[in-house]
């Protein structure tokens, strides 16, 4: 579904990406993890058009789509969930899911997709005349990533779904996601700090350090590589 290859993307003279190649197949959960500043969430700019691409290429089901604008690749079916979260903090609930919803030019299936975000997503439901801004870091992650299956993607991105969220919150929302992959055959690449949720959920495993792909594999596997072992899931 999605091929990256040699892709390269710098900000000013630092070199953020170092001709990274990766690619997701139709219907799966891929993950990337590594460190702080490894280039995880540079890839997904890249692909959303968010970032300019020096060289190399992005491919879409067959079609470069590589520093295509922003709306082009939403139109497509490519969603991203930022990191951060980026809800619109002054409306609420309903609102932010609609507006999730903008680009499409009919309602039908409007009433059918926020039913699913609500059965996905009960709390949600509750809240849903409540200004989002006031929400729990948890609940608003609910919200930005049913604002995304609003605009009904084909394929999701997820930039550190668990970035400040309790811990219970964080395994209800990464069994939501496997959820999601599953029950709508959504394809999701995965952006994670937490190696062993990450690894949990996903099929297939992509490690970046410092721009640079270091290892890949399936995601079962790479629970018992020891430099993952080491590095990332804090054991020997």
């Amino acid at each position: 579904m999605l091929e990256i290859r040699d892709l390269e993307v710098a900000y000013a003279s630092i070199v953020a990406l170092h001709r990274i190649s990766l690619t997701v197949a139709t219907g799966k959960i891929i993950t990337l993890i590594g460190s702080n500043g490894a280039g995880k969430s540079t890839t997904l700019r890249a692909v959303s058009g968010l970032v300019n691409v020096r060289s190399g290429q992005i491919s879409w089901e067959g079609q470069s789509i590589t520093n295509w604008a922003p709306h082009e690749v939403v139109a497509r079916g490519i969603v991203q969930v930022p990191e951060g979260r980026m809800i619109f903090t002054n409306l609420t609930v309903q609102e932010n899911l609609l507006m999730g919803a903008f680009r499409r030019s009919k309602p039908k299936g409007l009433r059918r997709d926020f039913e699913y975000v609500f059965n996905i997503f009960p709390r949600l439901k509750e809240r849903e005349k409540q200004v989002a801004g006031t929400l729990s870091g948890g609940e608003q992650q609910m919200l930005a990533i049913g604002r995304a299956l609003m605009s009904e993607p084909k394929f999701l991105m997820l930039d550190e779904p668990s970035l400040g969220i309790a811990p219970l919150l964080t395994k209800t929302i990464f069994a939501k996601i496997s959820e999601i992959n599953r029950e709508l055959g959504i394809t999701i690449l995965l952006v994670e700090q937490n190696a062993n949720l990450a690894l949990e959920v996903s099929d297939y495993c992509y490690v970046l350090e410092t721009g640079q792909l270091v290892t890949e594999g399936d995601s079962a596997r790479m629970k018992t590589d020891p430099i993952v072992r080491e590095t990332y899931l804090g054991g020997g």
